[in-house]
C-alpha cells in the first residue's frame, strides 16, 4: 500500500450493479474528508433537480472535481448524506478513524428503488482498497 497519500471514491449500487460515480486522490485525510464531504452535500443538494445518473452511470460528469449527479427517487439517502456531512461527531469519527490509518465507510440508502450510495476514503491509492 502506498504510504504517500489518500484516495476516496463514491460509488453507486441497486444490489446487482456497481458503478463509481468519481474518485479522487489527494496528500492528505483532512483534504479526503473535505472531499467527501463536498460530494456529499453536492448530490443531497441536487436532489429533485432533474438530473442525474442512474447505476449504468449514463450521464456525463460536470467537472473532474465533482462525481456525476444521482437523481433519488426520495428524501431518505439526500437528508443521510446532508446529515453525514455536517454533524461533528460523524466528522470527528472519520478523521480519527482516517489518522488511526482505517479508512472510512458510510453509505446512504435510497429504499424507494433500493439504491445504496457509498463514500469511502483510506489511505493509499484507489487500487488499495
Amino acid at each position: 500500500m502506498s504510504r504517500g497519500g489518500y484516495a476516496a471514491e463514491v460509488t453507486v449500487s441497486d444490489g446487482q450493479r456497481f458503478a463509481s460515480l468519481g474518485a479522487v486522490t489527494v496528500r492528505n485525510r483532512r483534504l479526503v474528508l473535505l472531499w467527501l464531504r463536498r460530494q456529499a452535500l453536492r448530490l443531497a443538494n441536487g436532489h429533485g433537480h432533474g438530473h442525474g445518473s442512474n447505476v449504468k452511470g449514463e450521464s456525463p460528469r460536470p467537472s473532474t472535481a465533482d462525481v456525476r449527479p444521482v437523481l433519488f427517487h426520495g428524501s431518505d439517502a439526500p437528508g443521510a448524506l446532508r446529515f453525514w456531512a455536517t454533524d461533528g461527531r460523524r466528522q470527528d469519527d472519520a478523521i480519527r478513524a482516517l489518522e488511526a490509518g482505517f479508512p472510512i465507510l458510510f453509505t446512504a440508502v435510497d429504499p424507494a428503488v433500493g439504491l445504496s450510495l457509498t463514500l469511502a476514503g483510506w489511505r493509499g491509492s484507489p487500487a488499495d482498497l
